[in-house]
């Protein structure tokens, strides 16, 4: 099947739910069996079925058979929220003594989660340069075990030369994983491009309304599969049954949403790299980033999240413009219906080089919104922005 298909039909059995369209709601802590044997029976298949809710019930089974479909891998499991999920394959891949490279334009609670939780269980991180390529293979030590990616980064949209990375750890037989929430397997498929582990902050496009807190992690083998399966259940890092079919409804219309984030982000980009507040944008889609090139010989599209950086001009104009908008909320997150804005000046934390702009950078997720009306909403913002005294444009 088509992704488009796939999206719809996967994970729906109406023949186990009484002709249901969709998947209903399990609500369960308990569950009992008929007798002692069936009871053990359970127990000698730890990951399977119906055993305890913490484990999972058949609306996230549901759910992460329909994740797995789109994801072409072995099979996925549904954890309480993207970070969740990245905190999991780091906590159950990593042992102490272990070494992994993680890369520098990684989203920020990694980056935290490396530098104290891990650090605190002998685990050593090394941070390289998104850009680093086929390069990495001289950043692999013997007790590397891992390489965390993510591409394009959430705040600065570097795009990684995945495929050169996944043969420089494999040859060494070291595991990558990666963050795939920007392009979800829609636009880039991880697993295709031979990553063995792929993360979805599920949060944002899959349920796509901003009303609930999901993750996915999707392995490529049954060893890996038990390997952060055992984990999550030792963890007890379950997600609830009611986030998970706000999940299930997300998916369903994720190839279209996708697309309209799509075709409006580019557009809203391609106008505001026109503007003259404007110094750049970032967004791997546009022809003139640097990072265009691989953009384009690996994934198939661009959601509608990038940044751009403003030319100099004082934190006050920054705050007039985005105060006053009316279509984008001020907020973090992404991949609902809504649009929203949010500062990001120093926020950037860098380890391999510093990150610098001349001017205030800012990150935008493009809704589905009228297009001319994002425009519009905008351009009264560099209205207010050139109207602080000095800062005329």
């Amino acid at each position: 099947m088509k992704p488009d298909t796939t999206a719809i039909q996967a994970g729906r059995h109406p023949e186990e739910n009484h002709g249901a369209v969709n998947v209903p709601v399990y609500h369960v802590s308990t569950v009992v069996y008929p007798s002692v044997d069936a009871l053990e029976e359970g127990e000698s298949h730890p990951f399977d079925g119906m055993r305890y809710g913490r484990h999972g019930t058949p609306t996230s089974f549901a759910f992460e058979e329909a994740v797995c479909a789109l994801e072409g891998g072995y099979r996925t499991i549904a954890t309480g929220s993207g970070l969740a999920a990245i905190t999991t394959v780091l906590s159950a891949v990593l042992a102490q003594g272990d070494h992994v490279l993680v890369s520098d334009s990684v989203y920020f609670p990694t980056r935290n989660f490396c530098d104290r939780h891990l650090a605190r269980m002998g685990v050593e991180t090394t941070y390289y340069d998104p850009l680093i390529g086929a390069e990495i293979a001289d950043l692999i030590r013997p007790n590397t075990r891992l390489i965390f990616t993510e591409s394009p980064g959430s705040q600065t949209f570097e795009i990684q030369d995945i495929p050169a990375i996944v043969a420089a750890a494999h040859t060494a037989g070291v595991l990558v994983a990666m963050d795939n929430t920007w392009a979800t397997p829609l636009f880039f498929n991880a697993l295709k491009h031979g990553v063995d582990i792929s993360i979805q902050a599920a949060t944002k496009f899959i349920v796509g309304h901003s009303d609930a807190m999901l993750g996915t992690i999707t392995c490529a083998d049954e060893a890996l599969w038990k390997t952060l399966k055992s984990w999550v259940a030792l963890s007890g890092n379950a997600p609830g049954s009611a986030e998970v079919h706000l999940g299930l409804r997300g998916l369903r219309t994720l190839p279209v949403r996708l697309r309209q984030h799509q075709e409006s982000g580019l557009a809203l980009a391609s106008w505001l790299s026109q503007r003259p507040e404007v110094a750049r944008v970032f967004h791997p889609a546009l022809p003139q980033d640097p990072g265009h090139a691989l953009w384009r010989r690996d994934f198939t599209g661009a959601c509608g999240l990038f940044a751009l950086e403003l030319r100099p001009c004082s934190e006050q104009a920054v705050k007039a413009f985005i105060d006053g908008l009316d279509h984008f909320g001020l907020g973090y997150s992404w991949g609902g219906f809504e649009s929203l804005i949010i500062p990001t000046t120093g926020k950037i934390k860098r380890t391999v080089r510093p990150w610098r702009t001349e001017g205030p950078t800012l990150r935008v997720h493009t809704g589905l919104e009228d297009l001319s009306d994002l425009i519009a909403d905008l351009e009264r913002g560099f209205e207010r922005l050139s109207s602080i005294a000095g800062q005329k444009v």
